[in-house]
């Protein structure tokens, strides 16, 4: 595939696989899924932006129930008006929530993020923590956030289960699981840890541009043969074709 995300031509797949998957089996498909998804995306990346951990940290707040686009466009204002931990602790109510307004849900982040702030300064000396212990007890940050920053700012491995590293991962029959947590878990075991990082951004790519919640591009897909769920989305080359979205998404 090249680089924008158009598809590259869809060798019929195989044979259905059986039901029964060995334990064996199924984490050398899913090691193989990761190194096919390495090679359609090697410039796959955290499309949020950012030069510091806490510019990482606040943008993945905003980011909740919003897009990274959305997000991109109204941070360079908001970081250039609040540059440290303190300046959000001391941050005036009224204007945060004008600058983060459109990211939608805006009063409960400008809570989040000035307490944020406040618990950085208290607990931190004004530094985010590099660990999953000691993010996780800060505002508005979950395990979700805590491993993009971790991952993206720390270089600390870390799987990001958002809507879409849990759709593909139940698509691709790593799990059946739903809970986040659970999933992290299951797929943490099939998946080299120091993969972990890149191979969120791998899915969430693939989850963007053609493994669709509604219609994935199956007849576009080059990972087809691999997956247990082909056939959820239009098999038709042409048809599928038309579904893949190609990025930038940020």
């Amino acid at each position: 595939m090249p680089r924008n995300g158009s598809p590259a031509s869809v060798t019929a797949p195989r044979k259905p696989r059986p039901r029964a998957e060995t334990r064996l089996a199924l984490v050398r498909r899913a090691r193989r899924i990761n190194r096919e998804l390495a090679a359609l995306y090697p410039d796959a990346h955290c499309e949020l932006d950012f030069t510091s951990p806490l510019e990482l940290l606040v943008a993945t707040i905003l980011s909740a129930q919003c897009t990274d686009r959305r997000v991109n466009a109204v941070t360079p204002a908001l970081f250039a008006r609040y540059r440290s931990a303190e300046d959000y602790a001391a941050a005036d109510r009224d204007e945060l929530e004008r600058l983060i307004q459109s990211t939608g849900f805006f009063r409960a982040k400008t809570n989040n993020i000035m307490k944020l702030g406040h618990d950085l300064c208290e607990r931190f000396g004004g530094e985010v923590p590099g660990t999953l212990s000691d993010l996780v007890t800060l505002a508005g940050v979950g395990r979700k956030t805590a491993n993009v920053v971790l991952g993206n700012a720390f270089d600390v491995p870390g799987i990001t289960v958002d809507t879409h590293f849990g759709r593909l991962a139940r698509r691709f029959g790593w799990t059946d699981e739903t809970d986040p947590v659970k999933v992290e878990r299951i797929v943490g075991e099939l998946i080299p840890r120091k993969d972990w990082t890149m191979l969120s951004h791998r899915l969430i790519w693939h989850g963007r541009r053609i493994c669709h919640a509604r219609r994935p591009a199956c007849g576009a897909c080059p990972l087809a043969r691999l997956c247990p769920s082909y056939g959820e989305g239009p098999t038709d080359e042409a048809v599928a074709g038309k579904l893949v979205k190609e990025g930038p998404f940020s």
